[in-house]
């Protein structure tokens, strides 16, 4: 690969030993060479205000432009009560406002998470698409990377030491790659 392709990764969650942070490290360590994964932390963002959305806290600003700078996300979610954790939606909702100035706009994006349960993220990562849709935010369908039973794939530091789910990280990195470049051939192609 001639030039670097940008991914931004963050998980929702704030607990630092979460199993869905680990899953985040796990995609910058396999990123294969010419792909640059670089995470945003979203521990500090205020609850969503529409009040302040004009004047956004500096953490705001600094994530829509980190956003504005990737060429793909990474969104890794554990799941809450059938859903995504608030931090994740909150982190969404500063980020798609004031309306008309989305960060999010026809950015090209993977999903991933982890849970301790059998079904690893899934209804969680439902959801999120769903709010993607008002995002038009653009969704990689597969592959789909929902790590179950998560505390036996991961060791005590949070290395991901289950192969079958390394090789699937990897294989979701190198697909939003070429999932973002074939969405921006088509778009160069209908311009």
């Amino acid at each position: 690969m001639s030039e670097s392709f940008r991914i931004l990764g963050f998980a929702g969650s704030l607990r630092k030993g979460s199993y869905n942070r680990a899953a985040l490290r796990t995609a910058v360590e396999l990123a294969p060479e010419g792909i640059q994964i670089d995470t945003f932390d979203l521990d500090g963002f205020p609850g969503f205000n529409e009040d302040e959305e004009q004047r956004p806290p500096q953490v705001v600003t600094r994530f829509k432009q980190a956003i504005a700078g990737a060429d793909a996300l990474l969104i890794v979610t554990p799941e809450y009560n059938y859903s995504i954790p608030g931090v994740l939606k909150n982190a969404i909702d500063w980020a798609s406002r004031p309306y008309g100035e989305s960060a999010f706009e026809g950015k090209c994006a993977a999903i991933m998470g982890a849970s301790i349960g059998n079904l690893g993220t899934s209804r969680a990562q439902y959801h999120l698409r769903q709010c993607a849709v008002f995002l038009n935010l653009q969704l990689l369908n597969r592959p789909e990377v929902m790590i179950g039973n998560a505390a036996e794939r991961f060791d005590e530091a949070g290395r991901l030491t289950h192969d079958k789910t390394r090789r699937k990280i990897a294989e979701l990195v190198e697909a939003l790659v070429e999932f973002t470049h074939a969405r921006s051939a088509g778009a160069e192609a209908k311009a």
